[in-house]
């Protein structure tokens, strides 16, 4: 990890941000005015990604986050106290989609570990991250949902995706959703708005058979992430519109 100034630039923390969508954030937010904090489990492949950020003339740099493991997570919370005493941005981008990648025999593992990445994983980080939050002035957290977690796209037949139905990773943003509600909730009178997008996105998770790329999946996240004093919390967004729970 390289050691950088701030300066008055806002943190931004974003787990899984070495590659794909997080990675798209990470530059949208650096182009924005943020000092990035490349969350990634591989310092190597976080390495690499800031020194494309910075050579872009942002401002970046890699930080070890692996969301299963608390005392990563504990770590990652210490390093940014210790250099910044402050984080003004968390998105909850590190995730997982194993519905297809073993033999249903596994099911319970596949749920188990779907859910240790996208639901437990996200609410410890949060957690750990929450009094960090609390010392900036204007804090923002984005989760990364889906339009699978949603009972209501999922009820409706004549929906794109009616009939993707995998047991794990739908549950788990129908989860991720859920733990937006309760932090915007939580935190509503500590000023830290919470709020989560949806996106399909063309990346390594889904095999690249999203029908939006990277970038313009970043657009609504990093919109949620610079929200005014006068934006939602507690919401589901897209690009457009709000989404139904």
């Amino acid at each position: 990890m390289s050691i950088q100034s701030a300066g008055t630039a806002p943190i931004a923390l974003i787990s899984g941000a070495n590659k794909d969508l997080g990675f798209a954030i990470a530059r949208g937010l650096a182009r924005a005015g943020h000092h990035v904090l490349i969350g990634c489990r591989d310092i190597a492949l976080g390495d690499k990604a800031s020194a494309i950020l910075c050579a872009e003339g942002g401002q970046a740099e890699a930080l070890v986050l692996d969301v299963t493991d608390d005392t990563s997570i504990t770590v990652a919370a210490a390093v940014i106290k210790e250099r910044f005493d402050r984080l003004d941005v968390l998105v909850n981008n590190a995730g997982v989609a194993l519905d297809c990648q073993v033999a249903v025999s596994s099911l319970r593992t596949v749920m188990r570990d779907t859910f240790e990445v996208n639901v437990f994983g996200l609410a410890c980080l949060t957690e750990a991250m929450t009094p960090l939050l609390a010392g900036s002035s204007r804090p923002r957290i984005v989760n990364m949902a889906s339009g699978l977690g949603s009972f209501a796209l999922n009820s409706d037949p004549d929906h794109e995706f009616a009939k993707v139905k995998l047991s794990a990773y739908n549950t788990s943003k129908a989860g991720v959703t859920m733990l937006a509600v309760i932090y915007a909730a939580r935190l509503r009178d500590r000023g830290i708005k919470v709020n989560a997008d949806p996106g399909f996105c063309a990346t390594d998770l889904n095999g690249r058979s999203g029908n939006r790329s990277p970038e313009q999946g970043a657009t609504i996240v990093i919109k949620l992430a610079t929200l005014d004093d006068d934006g939602p919390t507690g919401g589901f967004f897209d690009e457009t519109e709000p989404v139904p729970w």
